[in-house]
């Protein structure tokens, strides 16, 4: 028979305790972490994808922060919470790495990128094309901490453009920026990501031979800040499996070498 309600002091702490408790729910279980992925501005169309098909496959959310790698290099050596980092360059995984934010044992390179001029209403036959009087201002991003920027001033260089164009370049903080510059009108010409522009129908591109700059080689690490490292592990998995790879060569990008 229940104790009445004035004999509820007689029980033991540990029963009343119970007593006390059995008609309130459960604390909840914690929720998972969204997997947040760090990664250069040319993926933005492709990641967008590739996320979509990490969260059917696992149940798990994914959240992406683009921008340029270095900028991104910089936000992981200040404590970003990043789960994993895919760059457009090694040598800013390397950093991030020796920053002690990265996992310097899941460095893996996972695409080759490729360099195009892009204009939204004028046909590019060469390189050399961008002398032309009606182009008036030349996007490509940062050099300084953008690999595509490098690399567009790199084949400007080896192509004896550099000098001639300098004065028309303008700088955007990444690849995406430099490309929405010719898209909004600010600029005749960007030399970006063709990752960007791979499905695009609205303008005129001009690949850039690789020979003229440094190759691209894009790398990738698992962090060690992030709320969800078993999900920043497979989502670097997707990105190098069999379906991963085939994605990224849709949007342009070349096997990892």
């Amino acid at each position: 028979m229940a104790p009445a309600d004035g004999d509820l002091h007689l029980l033991p702490a540990f029963l009343l305790s119970t007593a006390l408790l059995s008609g309130c729910e459960q604390t909840p279980a914690t929720v998972q972490q969204p997997v947040q992925v760090a990664a250069a501005s040319d993926l933005s169309v492709a990641f967008q994808e590739l996320g979509q098909l990490f969260e059917a496959r696992t149940g798990q959310k994914v959240t992406f922060s683009f921008g340029a790698s270095g900028a991104l290099a910089k936000q992981l050596s200040q404590g970003a919470p990043f789960d994993v980092f895919a760059a457009a360059n090694a040598a800013f995984v390397d950093s991030a790495v020796l920053a002690g934010a990265c996992d310097a044992a899941s460095k893996a390179s996972y695409a080759r990128g490729h360099l195009v001029a892009w204009s939204k209403g004028i046909k590019l036959v060469t390189l050399a094309d961008l002398r032309r009087s009606e182009i008036k201002r030349i996007a490509i991003a940062n050099p300084e901490h953008a690999p595509y920027g490098k690399a567009a001033r790199e084949a400007l260089i080896k192509g004896e453009l550099w000098r001639k164009l300098e004065p028309k370049i303008v700088y955007a903080e990444n690849v995406r920026q430099a490309l929405q510059f010719a898209q909004t009108g600010n600029a005749e010409v960007a030399l970006v990501a063709l990752s960007l522009v791979a499905g695009d129908s609205t303008g005129q591109r001009l690949a850039i031979d690789p020979a003229l700059h440094t190759p691209i080689d894009q790398t990738l690490v698992v962090c060690r800040r992030g709320k969800n490292l078993e999900g920043g592990r497979s989502f670097a998995k997707l990105v190098e499996s069999p379906d991963g790879q085939a994605l990224l060569k849709r949007y342009g990008f070349g096997s990892a070498e």
